[in-house]
């Protein structure tokens, strides 16, 4: 019985295309935790060159946190908004902040997912159009200027996300 299972499977397999075959499991990239280091290292000194108390937080693809660093003197309140901004691009794929179609001066809606806010700041890791992780900056007055560290940071570690 044993041996008619064996044969059976054998014959089944070697029935299958070869694209079949060659198709395996899917490959997925990780953020791993010197990359991670490398990017809050790389926006904390950003930020400090422009002056700002900062909290950089990086999450993987899991949501999961990977890397936080408070600067000396960074507000409390940064804690907690800069897991907020990673959580809303985990949760929307995209640069947290106000959703895009606003008028101009119009001001940000209240967040409709429990834990995200619409503040700049969070910025998406990829490789390719492959997200496997986020990175964000609170702390330096605007998320515009908390976004700049966050890209310059990823910027500077380019190389690494291939």
């Amino acid at each position: 019985m044993k041996l008619t299972c064996v044969a059976v499977l054998v014959a089944t397999t070697a029935a299958l295309p070869a694209s079949v075959l060659a198709q395996g499991l899917p490959s997925q990239k990780m953020l791993t935790v010197e990359v991670a280091q490398a990017i809050a290292q790389e926006a904390m000194m950003k930020c400090r060159a422009d002056g700002y108390k900062v909290t950089v937080t990086v999450v993987d693809n899991a949501n999961m946190l990977k890397v936080f660093l408070r600067d000396d003197g960074a507000a409390m309140a940064t804690v907690e908004v800069g897991r907020m901004k990673t959580n809303s691009v985990m949760a929307f794929g995209r640069a947290s902040g106000p959703p895009q179609n606003l008028p101009a001066g119009t001001p940000a809606p209240p967040p409709v997912v429990p834990g995200t806010i619409n503040a700049m700041g969070g910025v998406p890791i990829k490789v390719g159009d492959q997200l496997i992780g986020a990175v964000s900056v609170s702390g330096a007055p605007g998320g515009d200027k908390d976004a700049s560290c966050a890209n310059a940071a990823l910027a500077k570690v380019a190389d690494k996300l291939k």
